[in-house]
């Protein structure tokens, strides 16, 4: 059972309002909330906690942009991050969350790099089968481990230079479908504590207002700064994902 004191309070509303703000379509935020609770616990207890609150904004952001995403996208992606779900269940005991934190952050750095610097992501790249399936599969695979499905995904949709509505509205029903199937395996693999029920109740209303709040924020922000922040957002995920990774494996 967790004893909240005032700064487990504060970290926990935090990250129950990053998880909002990234149901409302502001995706940079949401990769905070499992840090945030990390540093009161540790990442897999954190993750479990999380994941209702995470079910329950959805629901939300599900309403919000039930009227905009991109149908062939979602066609593609929700099988692959299904298959990417059963990949994490079936290999749990023996991948460890620092070896996935290291990966994601890997990718998430060189994707940023190669927009910045490379040339990448000036000419839109279509939706396509092969590489749908392949970075759906990740996302939903470093998804189940830590909620960490933000990189991968992104390496997918973001030089699809979608509308920024398509874009959050595509996400969003995305993470909703995945973050719904994630629930069975985390409850059988003892990660959804029914003690700490009554701490994810208290966050599920921040959540939920902070859904709407990035909502509005997301179809207020010109698109070319909206995009500017999400690839911004996703290099200094991917660094702190990088850096705890690298820092578990190594004992620091």
């Amino acid at each position: 059972m967790i004893t909240p004191d005032l700064g487990f309070v504060l970290a926990a509303g935090m990250a129950a309002f990053f998880v909002g703000m990234s149901k409302g379509g502001v995706p940079m935020i949401g990769g905070l909330a499992v840090p945030t609770m990390a540093l009161f616990m540790s990442p897999i207890t954190a993750a479990g906690l999380l994941l209702p609150v995470y079910v329950i904004s959805d629901m939300f952001g599900v309403w919000a942009y039930r009227r905009e995403f991109s149908g062939r996208n979602l066609a593609i992606l929700i099988p692959a991050s299904t298959l990417g779900i059963g990949i994490g269940w079936a290999t749990a005991s023996i991948v460890t969350e620092a070896m996935v934190m290291l990966i994601v952050g890997g990718v998430g750095i060189a994707f940023c790099l190669m927009r910045w610097f490379g040339g990448a992501g000036r000419v839109a790249r279509p939706a396509d089968l092969p590489r749908g399936v392949f970075w759906g599969a990740v996302s939903g695979f470093t998804s189940f481990v830590s909620h960490a499905g933000g990189p991968p995904y992104q390496m997918y949709v973001v030089p699809q230079k979608l509308p920024k509505m398509v874009y959050a509205g595509t996400t969003t029903l995305t993470f909703a479908v995945v973050n719904a199937l994630k629930l069975v395996p985390y409850w059988a693999l003892g990660q959804l504590n029914a003690d700490n029920l009554a701490v994810t109740a208290l966050l599920i209303p921040v959540a939920v207002a902070a859904t709407f709040v990035g909502v509005r924020l997301t179809r207020v922000l010109p698109e070319k700064l909206f995009y500017r922040l999400v690839v911004a957002a996703l290099f200094l995920i991917s660094l702190k994902l990088t850096w705890d990774g690298a820092s578990e494996m190594l004992g620091f």
